[in-house]
């Protein structure tokens, strides 16, 4: 599932090709993807058309279109959610769900390219979706809950410290629960772990403020490092508004590296089940912590 770097890529391109432009009209073709709109298809159509797009913004995972109605189109790509941009005419992708019709603009270097006239969500697996946020322009009240993440300058690292030392939860726990800091995700979580050689066990109350504030410091550097080569792909679904894949899986220390030699001690990396998925480590870098004595 895409992470903050893969849909912070995702918002970038959107501010870029979409904001400003007026849509003309939409075209849902699968009521799936905006089921979350309980009116339906018809009225999440007509909410939309019309309507000017005056921003892209991210919170966590999720993305949304402010509209100039005060509303908001939000959005979730869940496991092979695509905002893709095209001109009008391109061939249609062959899970496309809803399609935006965007209204030509002139040409400048403030404006977004004339030759962009579709917003498109495309999504195999349907797992993703769109809804309108009555009222959700500034902030969807349906993800006021979801903690900041770890880039947004107004990111509370006291409050985050503190969070952490609370839980008698494993670290790597502590980082994917998105009220305590959003847009960490498994590949994210291990690769931070590992760069702070802590295991993912290690509990977040057995943990000094200078583990918390290490741990944060990786999170942060690995999220720019992912950023910076567009995110991680593994495959054709994940993609930038453009279609253009992510390199940042060359990168890779840990998730995905089981078998290999740990780029710091050579010891081979290990995966172990986690929570219906898997966490990948170095035994010797990431020492397990010791078992708790029985009273």
């Amino acid at each position: 599932m895409p992470e903050l770097p893969e849909v912070e890529v995702v918002r970038r391109g959107l501010e870029s090709h979409v904001v400003g432009r007026t849509i003309s009209a939409v075209q849902v073709l699968h009521p799936r993807p905006v089921r979350r709109h309980l009116a339906g298809a018809e009225d999440f159509a007509a909410l939309t058309t019309g309507r000017v797009v005056l921003g892209a913004a991210r919170r966590g995972k999720y993305l949304w279109l402010p509209l100039d109605t005060g509303d908001a189109v939000l959005a979730h790509l869940g496991m092979s959610g695509q905002m893709l941009v095209q001109p009008v005419g391109a061939p249609d992708e062959r899970h496309l769900r809803v399609r935006f019709v965007l209204r030509p603009v002139p040409d400048g270097p403030d404006r977004p390219d004339g030759s962009v006239g579709e917003l498109r969500f495309v999504d195999q697996r349907m797992f993703g979706g769109l809804s309108i946020s009555p009222g959700g322009a500034d902030l969807p009240p349906e993800i006021a809950h979801i903690a900041r993440d770890p880039m947004d300058p107004l990111f509370d690292e006291d409050a985050f410290v503190a969070a952490v030392r609370r839980r008698a939860s494993g670290i790597k726990r502590i980082l994917l629960d998105q009220t305590v800091v959003s847009g960490v995700g498994n590949i994210y979580a291990d690769e931070a772990l590992w760069r702070a050689q802590l295991h993912g066990e290690r509990l977040g109350t057995k943990l000094r403020r200078a583990d918390v504030l290490r741990v944060l410091a990786e999170v942060r550097a690995v999220l720019a490092a992912a950023l910076d080569e567009g995110g991680t792909s593994f495959d054709a679904l994940y993609v930038n508004v453009n279609g253009e894949s992510g390199y940042f899986d060359r990168s890779l220390h840990a998730y995905g590296q089981e078998g290999r030699a740990c780029d710091r001690c050579g010891t081979a990396i290990v995966r172990v089940s986690f929570m219906n998925r898997s966490s990948y480590f170095c035994p010797v870098c990431q020492p397990r912590p010791r078992p708790r004595r029985a009273a």
